[in-house]
């Protein structure tokens, strides 16, 4: 089915490069910006405008995505120098992606709202990483006013496998810290036992087969020990960004003691700082496994 709305995506990493894919294999017209003008070239040959500016990228879109790595950028790209929001039209809908943290989020739905009024903002993070994103079986976690994001549930079809809407925007980035604390809670345990299954003269193989078919056997669960078994920690979800997100969700906190999330943070500084940031968050197993030897 073919879409007259225009969905521009900002930021073209593994995920949001993953969103404007699926819009074109949707046949939605995709605008794209990255600060890397050639992440985009490959979404040309499939139909994407590559633009070279923020502002081009949101002109004439009625959706405008954005995935980017931080607050500070997703800022700057929206009301900074660079000001895309100033471009959209009237009846626009910003789509706020990335995993930003929770009073950087009602920040910006903040700012948006004293600048742009009458631009809707949906805050919609996704639980999924890069292979979930590019199969689009990921879920996203929306939140914002449904009805005056009118076609919105399209877009999302395009790009997601569930949907789920949380209320007020800005919950749906709350959720998104709760779910990755206990995906890092996860990933740290799958590791250690990994460690434990080796030290007593077990593979990650014979792990899995004992847990394969039972209540712990979660599809996640079996896509880390691969990577630990096979020694290959090529990033769906890089351990830099898992850092920072342990971080965002230890400071929406506050107050509230969380010693295993806090621990697990300074065991990933350390892994990041040995020079792990850029590969999967499951090579924390090979930092711990290089302080043992």
């Amino acid at each position: 089915m073919s879409h007259n709305t225009t969905v521009a995506v900002l930021g073209l990493g593994a995920m949001g490069h993953a969103f404007a894919a699926n819009l074109l294999k949707n046949d939605f017209p995709v605008q794209v910006w990255n600060r890397t003008h050639s992440r985009g070239e490959d979404l040309v040959q499939q139909g994407a405008v590559n633009a070279d500016s923020p502002g081009e990228a949101v002109s004439g879109a009625r959706f405008v995505i954005t995935m980017l790595p931080d607050f500070e950028t997703t800022r700057d790209v929206l009301l900074g120098e660079a000001n895309a929001l100033e471009g959209l039209p009237d009846n626009g809908v910003v789509i706020q992606m990335g995993t930003i943290g929770v009073e950087q989020t009602e920040s910006l739905i903040e700012a948006v709202h004293q600048a742009r009024p009458e631009v809707t903002f949906i805050d919609a993070p996704v639980s999924g990483t890069k292979a979930p994103a590019e199969q689009a079986t990921i879920s996203v976690l929306a939140s914002g006013d449904q009805n005056a994001a009118e076609g919105i549930e399209a877009v999302f079809n395009a790009i997601s496998k569930r949907v789920v809407w949380l209320g007020d925007a800005g919950r749906g980035s709350r959720m998104k810290l709760v779910v990755n604390a206990w995906l890092i809670h996860m990933m740290q345990g799958i590791a250690e036992s990994a460690r434990l299954a080796q030290t007593l003269g077990f593979s990650t193989e014979e792990l899995w087969s004992v847990l394969d078919g039972g209540p712990l056997a979660a599809p996640y669960v079996k896509a880390k020990l691969d990577k630990i078994g096979g020694d290959e920690y090529s990033a769906q979800m890089a351990l830099e960004w898992g850092l920072k997100d342990a971080r965002l969700a230890l400071d929406a906190a506050g107050d509230t003691g969380l010693p295993g999330l806090s621990r697990i943070s300074e065991i990933w500084r350390e892994a990041v700082d040995a020079g792990l940031g850029e590969q999967d968050i499951a090579a924390v197993h090979d930092y711990l496994r290089r302080q043992d030897s």
